[in-house]
Order: C-alpha cells, then structure tokens, then sequence
C-alpha cells in the first residue's frame, strides 16, 4: 500500500489491533523457538535455529508493514462523501453493458476489501475507473480479461 489509505473508524481499530497483537503474543512465540532451537546445540548447522530467525524476520517485517499503513490511514466519516461522484466508501450501482445486469460495488480501501461482500478495492481496476464518474456516465475499464462497459446508474452510503 503506498499513499493515504482511507479507512472507516472500525477498520483502523481492528488494524490496530493486529500489531499490538504480533508485538506481545507473536513476538513472546518466536522468542520461545529460538530459544528452543538454541538449547539443541551447533547454531552454524541448526536448521531450527535459521527457521525461527528467518521467522522472526518476517515477523517484524510484518509489524512495520502494519504500522506504515496505520501512519498513512486517514478516517472518513460517511457525512464527508460528496454523493454527486463517486468515492471512498461509496456504494455505485453500474450496469454492466456485456451481460446487461445491474450490480452494486462498494467502493472501499485495500485493507476492507471482499468480492464476496461486494465490496471493491479503490485501487483495483473497477475502483480506479469508477472513481470520480458521476450518475449517467459511461465508463470502459481495462481489466485483465478484457474491456468492461458500466454506466453508473445510482451513487449512495
């Protein structure tokens, strides 16, 4: 993730969460395998002993990935969304010119983000092209499996 990430208040707290909890549970677990692998001897030819190391790289590797997108989150709050186009946390209503079938997105961050939920990344290729569009426009986006037509048809919360 690079940039501003916006995020509802809800989403920030459960990423908040996931550090605190690699930091005390998750740390105390890979300290403990060290530890382990430590106690069986020869650390040049512990395989155990490069495992729980190289784990505990990825680890903190992990912890400051999360604390970055924590530094660049921004929290929107619903009454901010100008409905006139479409936005971050936004629900679009597009109809699909290929199969001629209505279908509604939910416009949300990276972190957010469930197909099954209908919920899209602002960053994926429908987010990028949906974004900014306005109630009757026609849109062409590129996706990997080709070029898809929507018109926007309704833009709400």
């Amino acid at each position: 993730m690079s940039g501003i990430n916006y995020v509802s208040k809800e989403t920030l707290e459960q990423m908040k969460a996931e550090p605190t909890q690699l930091k005390t549970v998750g740390r105390a677990e890979i300290a403990r395998q060290i530890a382990e692998a430590r106690e069986k001897g020869d650390l040049k030819e512990n395989a155990e002993y490069d495992a729980a190391k190289e784990a505990q790289g990825h680890h903190e590797a992990k912890v400051a990935q999360l604390e970055t997108a924590i530094a660049s989150a921004r929290i929107l709050d619903t009454k901010d969304i100008d409905l006139s186009k479409v936005s971050v946390l936004s629900k679009v209503k597009v109809l699909n010119h290929n199969t001629k079938k209505s279908i509604a997105y939910f416009l949300v961050s990276e972190k957010e983000a469930d197909l099954k939920l209908g919920k899209i990344s602002v960053t994926s290729p429908i987010g990028k092209g949906l974004l900014g569009k306005k109630i009757g426009e026609v849109v062409e986006i590129n996706v990997p499996s080709g070029t898809l037509k929507f018109t926007i048809e309704n833009i709400s919360l």
